[in-house]
């Protein structure tokens, strides 16, 4: 049986703005669990976790049965990309070690099924605002993660997760493919795929919309992920055809 590609993002399991984060983090453990059967790549698109810092010898409580999942498919042969994203940056050596799982910072083209892929969260691509590109720099620099480890986590954790639900609110309902964030990559990716046409399709995250467009520089794709707060969406290779679909474990 022919092996299928699997696409997802922006879970934001643990997120103080979901009502009962252990029904959302059994839900995406069924989807797995429903769609192992012809799973043979997995690609994490980024803010799968609403927070996460790893510390050298801690790590944050929670998310024991995602984990868990993952490692389970990790050993039955299924390959794990993991992209980070704005949420989940502080992803460094413990999720590869223990899940088998390669994590990648930032984009990356990938040959999949014989197709070439650009992959990434999203939130890095196309032009951003001066404050956007000072905060992520800040967020990626070795000296201020070592600093933000020397606090105590009682204090670092409510903050980070304050700061998320703000953000969440602040951008709910207010993103589309016109927003300047949106156009922004959309305008990349048109652009990039002049310059590189064997890219066949252009897969992304963070904007928490559902998109499949054929680009109008060729004969590309443009496919974002929406999330999985209320759309339960992801998406689904073959090695010819890329399809948006959506999870509702009732209709399984």
């Amino acid at each position: 049986m022919q092996k299928k590609a699997y696409f997802i993002s922006d879970l934001h399991l643990g997120a103080s703005y979901i009502a009962d984060t252990h029904k959302a983090e059994r839900r995406v453990i069924e989807w797995l669990e429903s769609v192992r059967g012809d799973m043979g790549e997995l690609y994490l698109l980024g803010d799968i976790l609403d927070y996460w810092y790893e510390y050298r010898y801690v790590v944050p409580r929670g998310y024991v049965r995602f984990f868990g999942k993952l490692a389970e498919l990790s050993d039955a042969g299924v390959k794990i990309r993991w992209f980070i994203g704005n949420h989940d940056i502080w992803i460094f050596d413990y999720l590869p070690h223990e899940l088998g799982i390669e994590v990648i910072d930032g984009s990356a083209t990938c040959e999949i099924l014989g197709q070439k892929f650009f992959l990434a969260h999203g939130d890095g691509v196309g032009k951003h605002s001066r404050t956007f590109r000072f905060l992520r720099a800040l967020f990626r620099n070795k000296l201020c993660q070592r600093l933000y480890a020397a606090v105590h986590p009682r204090w670092t954790i409510p903050f980070a997760h304050g700061w998320s639900s703000h953000s969440r609110q602040s951008h709910k309902c207010k993103t589309t493919t016109e927003s300047p964030d949106c156009s922004g990559m959309i305008k990349y990716v048109e652009e990039y795929s002049v310059t590189h046409p064997e890219v066949s399709y252009f897969v992304f995250g963070h904007f928490h919309i559902v998109e499949n467009r054929q680009l109008r520089s060729g004969n590309a794709h443009l496919i974002i992920l929406g999330d999985w707060i209320d759309k339960f969406s992801y998406a689904t290779f073959d090695g010819n055809t890329l399809e948006i679909k959506y999870f509702n474990p009732e209709n399984q």
